[in-house]
């Protein structure tokens, strides 16, 4: 019988799609990456999808994260986020977990319960310890690094952490990852180098910050505000939803 995952299917076989409705993916980081992540996987016909980010869409966030518009400006990312899934899928189950991620909370959440862990977080020590949990939890994870200040998609690749090169977060999360005993982890990375934001306090966050009210974690807290595009922050969360979905179904 003919659904919205029968396209999917003709790739996949029925079997492939039943695991998939079965899965359990959790998304960690609604934003320019991991909200395309989330929307390809629940296209893609996964069943239960956990979402954890504790930001509200802002203006500046629609030039490229997919659930800003300027209707949802001000709403929390993970309820605009499961409102999405269900109206591609009824019959999903969203888990939305409106928080930051981090060592302080890391307790609450059952890691063993997930099929596959994304992580789409742009906070370095909130990346180390959901690497760390997924690793001692044994369930796989692919964990994104920097996407800002580029402008060319086409020079994302998928490769273990070690192999990395050019970008500055893969260097640091190599070094602390090393540290901690960590011998792989599979990640989405760019071998663009970064570009310099143009330095101009008419559109820094910074002397003009218009996030919306009740804002947890201001970009004026933040060392440096990335530039941003449409067209790279996607392209990496769609990497990843496209490992993810092969690696769960072993279909390559």
């Amino acid at each position: 019988m003919l659904n919205q995952f029968s396209r999917t299917e003709l790739l996949f076989g029925k079997e492939a799609m039943d695991h998939l409705e079965g899965s359990r993916v959790a998304v960690f980081g609604i934003g320019g990456v991991g909200s395309y992540t989330v929307e390809a996987l629940a296209r893609s016909g996964v069943g239960i999808i956990d979402i954890f980010d504790d930001d509200k869409v802002c203006l500046t966030n629609i030039n490229r994260q997919l659930i800003a518009t300027r209707k949802t400006v001000g709403k929390y990312k993970v309820d605009i986020m499961k409102e999405r899934v269900l109206e591609i899928n009824p019959k999903a189950i969203v888990n939305v977990h409106q928080c930051f991620y981090s060592p302080e909370n890391a307790d609450e959440f059952d890691f063993s319960e997930y099929t596959y862990i994304v992580d789409a977080i742009d906070t370095v020590t909130a990346k180390l310890e959901l690497i760390m949990r997924a690793k001692a939890a044994g369930v796989p994870i692919i964990s994104c690094m920097g996407a800002g200040n580029k402008l060319d998609p086409t020079r994302f690749e998928v490769v273990d952490i070690y192999k990395t090169s050019i970008c500055p977060l893969a260097k640091v999360m190599r070094k602390e990852l090393r540290a901690r005993g960590i011998k792989e982890l599979k990640v989405v990375y760019s071998k663009e180098p970064a570009r310099t934001p143009i330095e101009d306090m008419s559109i820094s966050c910074r002397t003009n910050c218009i996030c919306p009210p009740g804002t947890e974690r201001k970009c004026t807290v933040r060392r440096q505000v990335p530039g941003s595009t449409a067209f790279v922050p996607s392209v990496a969360g769609l990497i990843i939803a496209g490992e993810v979905i092969k690696d769960i179904t072993g279909v390559k």
